[in-house]
């Protein structure tokens, strides 16, 4: 008879009930344990910390919502822009916009923005026109900008501008007994070289500014900053046909004038400076289209060197403008 002999040493147990296999022992160890937590649970997750500043924020908001519409001051989240309303951004544009009383529903504040005495003078004048005063969080603020646009902590909300009619523009200029000053644009695109040559309009002298109804600038926020505020006190009007409104003008004693690099008469000392007056600038590459030329009593050129083949739509209007104002101041027909 084989005896099966063990290892020395070791004790063989006898099994008492059933065995408890792998899985069992697994549940086991892992009893006890919760669900991993979401990503915006856990504080140190970068959505974690992005929700503690949330809620941060918004209790921020319950602490100071409620004594706002006494103060003139309300916080809050800003809304979106879902209507045809234009932000006019820039402490300078904003402060232009304030004094001449332009229509606007809200006013934007950046928190903890830098106070000067431009600011200073919006909140003042804000306050005693009883417009509501939004502050909001600077990327918020920036959020509702667009993203070329430097908003100096500031924004103030304003209805869809209103274009004024160029006829009406002309009657009113002549009722005041001044000698007509206008500047028509034929397919300058660009709203900053419209909020340039609106600022020039006002810095010489000139009483507005025609935009035909298409293919055309509008005043929007990149104009109203780039006129540096000067798109508040300087109108501009749409012409449904830019060709018919040259037309109508000439009818009424005006002069149309046309920057052309080719143009046949030179800018200085222009005969009919001293004369209503209506600047015809097109755009930098193309200059003015067929129809317009062919409607202006002269084509005007600016001498300039060899070294620049032609000028920016609103540094050439600058330079006619000023020109035509020298001009007018030499003869005393401002």
């Amino acid at each position: 008879m084989n005896t099966k002999k063990g290892r020395p040493g070791a004790v063989r147990k006898k099994s008492r009930g059933k065995a408890v296999g792998s899985g069992g022992q697994g549940r086991q160890a892992l009893e006890g344990k919760k669900p991993t937590p979401k990503a915006e649970d856990r504080p140190y997750h970068p959505a974690g910390k992005a929700k503690a500043a949330r809620e941060r924020y918004d209790a921020a908001r319950q602490r100071h919502g409620g004594g706002g519409r006494d103060s003139g001051e309300r916080r809050g989240r800003a809304p979106q822009q879902s209507d045809d309303s234009e932000l006019v951004t820039g402490r300078n544009a904003v402060l232009e916009a304030l004094r001449t009383k332009s229509p606007a529903t809200t006013l934007y504040i950046a928190a903890k923005v830098e106070m000067d005495d431009r600011f200073r003078e919006i909140l003042s004048l804000a306050v005693k026109s009883n417009l509501p005063v939004l502050e909001v969080m600077r990327p918020e603020l920036d959020r509702m900008v667009s993203r070329d646009t430097v908003h100096q902590g500031v924004a103030l909300k304003v209805p869809p501008y209103e274009y004024a009619h160029p006829i009406d523009l002309l009657e009113k200029t002549v009722d005041r007994n001044q000698t007509p000053l206008f500047v028509a644009l034929d397919g300058v695109t660009d709203p900053r070289n419209l909020g340039a040559i609106i600022r020039s309009v006002a810095a010489f002298g000139g009483h507005g500014v025609i935009v035909p109804q298409r293919r055309a600038a509008p005043v929007n926020s990149a104009a109203w900053r780039t006129s540096a505020g000067a798109a508040a006190r300087i109108p501009v009007a749409m012409a449904g046909n830019l060709t018919q409104t040259l037309k109508d003008f000439k009818k009424q004693g005006v002069f149309v004038v046309g920057l052309d690099g080719d143009g046949d008469v030179s800018l200085p000392g222009l005969d009919l400076a001293d004369r209503p007056l209506v600047l015809v600038i097109g755009s930098e590459g193309k200059g003015l289209s067929r129809l317009v030329s062919e409607h202006c009593d002269a084509l005007v050129s600016i001498p300039i060197t060899g070294a620049a083949e032609s000028l920016n739509a609103s540094v050439a209007a600058s330079v006619t403008l000023y020109e035509v104002a020298k001009l007018r101041a030499e003869s005393g027909r401002a």
